[in-house]
């Protein structure tokens, strides 16, 4: 398993810049077929639309991209997108913008600011996470530890549920690369007194600020 960022939720953005209203749409996709459903499915919902250009970087190494201009001239519309999705380093996601031409002409630049900022707009509204390799555990522990443990579980961490009986079993993936450290202080912390059971490798989503 390899890192590697990717959306937080699909979204949606529109404008009107010119008299054009421009519809863009942001969507995960684990594979690159799934990008293209998803491109066909903006297609079907806008058939009277002027152009639905879009871009896709698909792969942990995104090593699947595609765009496309659609029409419109070349180079101010798929890859002003395209190049949005590579500087947030955002892959397994497709950026889709529909326009319906208003009447008056954008020129070259203002194309590609328009298609570029739209994506933008988009990717910022669904949010950007890393997507890092983990190790499941479910973590056994009396009451009275539990307060006290629980902001270093999250800190190295995410908890995904607890279940509270005569005992509180907590269930957390923890980051790989600090699984050494959070077990070391975990033992510290509760004097090796926490049961500790590996449940297997798993993925964790950590935000990434904006810019």
């Amino acid at each position: 398993m390899k890192p590697y960022r990717t959306i937080k939720s699909n979204a949606e953005v529109q404008r009107i810049i010119n008299r054009s209203r421009f519809i863009s749409r942001c969507y995960a996709a684990e594979s690159e077929g799934e990008a293209i459903e998803r491109l066909s499915a903006v297609r079907a919902e806008f058939p009277d639309a002027s152009h639905t250009c879009y871009a896709y970087r698909v792969g942990e190494l995104a090593q699947f991209t595609r765009y496309s201009d659609a029409g419109e001239p070349q180079g101010t519309a798929g890859m002003p997108i395209l190049e949005v999705l590579r500087t947030r380093g955002v892959t397994n996601a497709i950026i889709t913008v529909t326009r319906y031409f208003g009447g008056v002409l954008l020129g070259t630049g203002g194309l590609a600011r328009a298609y570029g900022g739209g994506a933008a707009e988009v990717i910022a509204q669904a949010g950007v996470v890393d997507i890092l390799p983990a190790m499941r555990y479910r973590l056994c522990m009396d009451y009275s530890r539990y307060g006290a443990l629980e902001p270093v579980i999250r800190r190295f961490g995410q908890i995904e549920g607890a279940e509270f009986a005569e005992n509180v079993a907590v269930t957390a993936a923890v980051e790989l690369s600090v699984e050494e450290d959070f077990l070391r202080e975990l033992t510290e912390r509760s004097n090796g007194r926490i049961k500790a059971d590996k449940l297997g490798e798993s993925r964790m989503a950590r935000d990434v600020a904006e810019g």
